[in-house]
């Protein structure tokens, strides 16, 4: 079979990381779309809000030459991404705990301020918006996902992967991020990936160094369920093992008309708040 993008299934860290959890959720969040809209949905709440507005202010010092990069302050550029998730658009259900999300992310990013690390660094800016490759053309499966950070080494001519945490969990030794990361990296440009780390924003000034896993061994865990997610797209079986669990049941909820509909995000889809949500404050997001 000839290689078709359009045809193929795209998998990425949050598609299989949700796949994995529910299939249920994996299918209401990436497949469903709204009969009336034509959209899919999104349920947006708090961790979510941080963790956007934070990768904006982020990801935009990339694209700044390093001896102009702080020349605007942080904070100033937080305020300014804040205003697209402030309120409702964020899943703030009062004014209380939206200060209190926003004063974390403040925090982070004074951190930063006084610790640039890597920040403070040469970088490498991948030119896809989307960077892509081909996991398996005989699968017809592509792998799609974005790094938030390379340092480029100039000693070597190589990259080092950062990823930011802005939630207050550590990232699980199975997770498979770093995999992934390192096949985008390996395929998506030309210059070696010789480190990996994670960057803990809200726990430590430095950096979380982690070993960097073989292309092989990579390349092996992620398309044995990027098949899993295949099989299940081809059978249309994406039941909850467990006929409900956290992971699902708040975008049934939505689904079920239970959700305040707050507007449409960058990628088209419908964003949507429930009153009434567990506890978000431990949540981990990947920025």
């Amino acid at each position: 079979m000839a290689a078709d993008s359009f045809s193929a299934v795209w998998v990425s860290h949050s598609s299989l990381t949700d796949f994995t959890a529910c299939k249920r959720a994996y299918f209401l969040k990436h497949i469903y779309r709204d009969p009336m809209t034509g959209h899919k949905i999104q349920l947006v709440a708090p961790p979510l809000a941080l963790g956007v507005a934070l990768h904006e202010v982020l990801e935009s010092l990339s694209q700044i030459p390093v001896d102009k990069r702080f020349d605007t302050p942080l904070l100033e550029r937080f305020a300014a991404a804040w205003k697209k998730v402030a309120g409702k658009r964020g899943g703030f259900a009062d004014v209380d705990t939206e200060y209190r999300y926003k004063s974390r992310g403040e925090d982070m990013l004074k951190r930063i301020q006084k610790n640039p690390g890597p920040l403070s660094r040469l970088a490498i800016k991948i030119k896809d918006d989307l960077p892509h490759f081909w996991l398996s053309e005989k699968d017809q499966i592509i792998l799609c996902g974005k790094i938030d950070w390379l340092e480029y080494l100039p000693e070597e001519n190589a990259v080092h992967i950062i990823d930011f945490k802005s939630g207050k969990k550590m990232e699980d030794a199975s997770s498979l991020q770093l995999p992934i990361y390192y096949l985008l990296v390996h395929h998506c440009q030309s210059r070696k990936a010789v480190k990996a780390s994670y960057w803990y924003l809200e726990l430590s000034d430095t950096l979380t160094e982690k070993p960097l896993p073989s292309l092989e061994e990579s390349t092996d865990a992620v398309l044995t369920i990027a098949r899993e997610v295949k099989l299940a797209r081809q059978l249309q079986k994406f039941s909850c093992v467990h006929n409900g669990c956290r992971f699902c049941e708040p975008m049934e909820r939505i689904v079920k008309g239970e959700g305040e509909f707050v507007g449409e995000n960058d990628y088209k889809q419908d964003m949507y708040i429930l009153k009434h949500s567990t506890k978000d404050d431990d949540d981990s997001l990947i920025l």
